[in-house]
């Protein structure tokens, strides 16, 4: 399963670069945050916003595959046959914005343009997780193989993955956008080639390949269980012991808690920074 969150760790990055909006989160974050250790607190505020959206869509469809789990050989046809669709989808530059069929978002989008400070950054990452015309594809293979899971908790650490691949790429692009250059930028944000008279973006290629590969690997390896492990049995063993600790309904509540310390304190300093000084 490993090969899963390597595949939505990059496909966090690739939604990050996807040719709708190439960079443009890195230079909004240069160009109003400043400072690296800002930069660092900003970046955890959008990760808190990402998951905030993202890992609830997880649970809900890991649980939801927990109820096909006695059809675990339609799931992964179905898995393979929809990453390879939306692979090819990607390639051909056709894309959809998942955002549109979660109620309330466009508010949020509104309410983040209108708002500034942590809080801006905090409903930028809301938005963020999953609007992108260019990047559905991508967020729809994530979604699909955190379907096909058959956990909830797994589902959801997916999603949490592919959060995480698009803030990591996001703070290191920021505080060396001004070493970059424009060529660098250039780089960065893929070009475009034509291939018997249709335009292709280097991007977009690049991450379709990507989820058509996993597709396939998804068919050929039975749900991606019998792909070699990247880490240890007995590591592996060891971080599940330890995760038992994680079902404690206390934890629960301390984590819920902590979420809402955070957007308390990313509402304060937004509501402080609005406050005129005498």
């Amino acid at each position: 399963m490993e090969i899963g969150f390597v595949a939505a760790f990059f496909g966090g990055a690739l939604a990050l670069l996807s040719p709708c909006s190439a960079l443009l989160l890195p230079a909004f974050f240069t160009a109003t945050v400043g400072a690296r250790m800002r930069l660092l607190v900003h970046g955890a505020v959008f990760y808190v916003g990402l998951a905030a959206t993202l890992v609830p869509i997880g649970l809900g469809l890991g649980a939801l595959g927990t109820l096909l789990a006695d059809q675990r050989g339609a799931v992964i046809a179905f898995t393979s046959i929809v990453l390879v669709v939306l692979g090819v989808l990607q390639v051909l530059g056709f894309g959809f914005d998942l955002s549109r069929a979660v109620p309330g978002m466009s508010s949020v989008q509104q309410k983040a343009h209108a708002a500034s400070g942590l809080f801006r950054t905090l409903l930028l990452g809301a938005a963020g997780g999953i609007a992108g015309f260019c990047a559905g594809p991508t967020l729809g293979a994530v979604l699909t193989i955190a379907l096909a899971q058959g956990s909830a908790a797994i589902a959801g650490v997916l999603l949490a993955v592919y959060a995480a691949g698009m803030v990591v790429p996001l703070i290191i692009i920021a505080a060396l956008w001004n070493r970059l250059g424009d060529r660098g930028r250039r780089v960065l944000r893929g070009r475009t080639f034509r291939v018997f008279g249709r335009e292709f973006h280097t991007v977009s290629v690049i991450t379709g390949l990507l989820i058509i590969a996993v597709g396939v690997l998804f068919w050929t390896t039975n749900g991606l269980v019998s792909v070699p492990s990247l880490v240890p049995a007995s590591v592996l063993a060891s971080l599940q012991t330890s995760g038992a600790v994680l079902a404690n309904p206390i934890v629960d509540v301390l984590a819920i808690i902590a979420v809402a310390a955070l957007a308390l304190v990313a509402w304060w300093a937004a509501q402080r920074r609005r406050t005129p000084r005498a």
